[in-house]
């Protein structure tokens, strides 16, 4: 899947394809390794250069992903905060793609998937960054967050269902 993402100011064209039991990440034409694997809110990534030979001479980061607004995130990397916009090539097809916590009380499935688990339902009071819903993509679960405080005013989807990118999943007031 190919990912549009804008890091600290800079624009970066993202490949990213299942390989072996790890990754192949193209990011403007430079191929790595990696594998990912989630500890509650944070992910622990193994990177490595492709041509390396494997994960073994790599080098760890842990990551956290936070929603922010304007269809931004905030990624945390070993400590740093870096503010981050990512669209995928789904988006890029569709005027006004909305992010994974879209701001304006909307949460939205960042790419295609399946949904694992619906964590609320209308009427529960929820906080910034509470997990609303858990969404399967590309091998791994994403738990995605209320992008404020407030009440679910709806849920959209059911355990099990496929997803597109975009799908409005939750919506808060």
């Amino acid at each position: 899947m190919r990912f549009e993402v804008e890091a600290g100011g800079q624009p970066r064209a993202v490949d990213v394809a299942p390989d072996g039991p790890g990754w192949r990440v193209v990011i403007d034409g430079r191929a790595w390794r990696a594998s990912m694997v989630r500890a509650g809110d944070r992910w622990s990534l193994l990177v490595s250069d492709a041509d390396a030979g494997g994960l073994t001479a790599g080098r760890s980061y842990d990551v956290m992903f936070e929603p922010a607004a304007g269809g931004t995130w905030q990624v945390h990397v070993d400590g740093r905060m870096v503010q981050a916009g990512l669209r995928t090539s789904a988006q890029r097809l569709r005027r006004g793609g909305h992010s994974a916590a879209a701001g304006d009380g909307r949460v939205v499935a960042p790419m295609p998937g399946r949904v694992v688990k619906v964590l609320v339902t209308p009427g529960t009071a929820v906080e910034a960054r509470q997990g609303v819903v858990v969404v399967e993509a590309m091998k791994m679960e994403n738990e995605l967050r209320a992008p404020r405080a407030g009440v679910v005013r709806e849920v959209r989807v059911a355990e099990g269902a496929s997803v597109e990118a975009q799908t409005v999943l939750v919506v808060i007031d």
